[in-house]
């Protein structure tokens, strides 16, 4: 009898309190049970695609589980990015995208999601450098001689866009030097591209995956990059910041997950990225495409949101940046 009354006891109990008495190692499931999927912020073929598409395989391979690459581009990645905000903080629904995520909260005027209350940082998966490049009919043959140029006639150069990483680093740039530059946006690195390879601008501000096959041939010339060290894939090109001490932007694809999504999965997924990045397949088909694997803590990327935000504010408000 004293057993069956024990029994009616803990059938009695609330579930949370009989949770308490299970070992701790069996209360959660091992992540993940099921496919992963990322959403990528911008569209097939550009760099944030091609990266997302470099990692599936192989993360798949260290989670276990299919991983799910799903295209949801528009408005700067920010279709994506609302989307992942308001989907289940669970670790199955991720964001791939672009360091745009740290400039769109200055372009937009209103977004459907709090770009740092509403993610949890899980990797920045690679570095891809903004490079400055110029018709080889430009007479500055190096960033030092264009830096030295004090004329005062304005100087176009062209971007993917109005607040795409390539304007931000091309008005950093002006701001910097002191330099007449005036920024012709044009609708993604593709086009743009094509006009400075027609002398239609004489210079151009673009991701390095896009022109590093350009200025190997010669048809274009790179004066400098934009990351705080040299690429490996073009490392006779100078950085930016050997003349301008602290320049730097960015153009890094990074993972982001719910915010609210439980510890436990946010460190297999930052330990899984990691370990991906690391391999020398991995990193060497990103380097083919002009990035650099990096694999960073969420610490780390977490650091890096809230220092470029605070950066991007004063820098799109001087150059009047705002979303087309």
């Amino acid at each position: 009898m004293r057993h069956i009354a024990l029994l009616r006891a803990a059938m009695a109990m609330p579930a949370a309190v009989l949770a308490l008495a299970v070992p701790p190692g069996l209360a959660d499931e091992p992540f993940p049970q099921k496919p992963v999927t990322l959403i990528v912020s911008y569209p097939p073929g550009g760099s944030v695609d091609m990266t997302a598409r470099i990692l599936q395989g192989p993360l798949a391979k260290e989670l276990g589980q299919s991983v799910v690459v799903e295209n949801k581009g528009g408005a700067g990645g920010s279709i994506a990015t609302a989307f992942v905000a308001k989907a289940k903080p669970d670790g199955y629904t991720l964001l791939m995208t672009l360091s745009s995520h740290t400039i769109n909260p200055w372009l937009y005027d209103k977004l459907p999601f709090d770009t740092r209350k509403d993610f949890a940082a899980v990797s920045l998966v690679a570095s891809t450098p903004q490079v400055l490049v110029a018709h080889p009919s430009f007479p500055a043959a190096s960033l030092a001689e264009l830096m030295a140029s004090k004329g005062t006639a304005a100087l176009p150069y062209g971007s993917a866009g109005v607040g795409s990483p390539a304007h931000v680093a091309g008005e950093l740039f002006r701001m910097r030097t002191g330099l007449p530059f005036t920024h012709v946006p044009y609708r993604g690195g593709g086009p743009a591209t094509v006009a400075v390879l027609g002398n239609e601008i004489p210079l151009l501000w673009v991701s390095l995956p896009s022109i590093t096959q350009q200025v190997k041939l010669g048809k274009l010339k790179a004066l400098a990059v934009s990351t705080t060290e040299r690429s490996p894939a073009l490392p006779e090109i100078p950085a930016v910041s050997e003349s301008l001490p602290g320049f730097r932007v960015d153009a890094w694809n990074a993972i982001f997950a719910p915010a609210g999504t439980p510890p436990q999965v946010l460190r297999r997924l930052e330990q899984a990225v990691m370990a991906v990045t690391r391999q020398p397949e991995v990193k060497k088909v990103l380097l083919e495409q002009g990035a650099v694997a990096v694999g960073s803590t969420a610490a780390e990327l977490d650091r890096i949101v809230a220092s470029e935000i605070e950066q991007w504010q004063g820098v799109t408000r001087a150059a009047g940046m705002k979303a087309e």
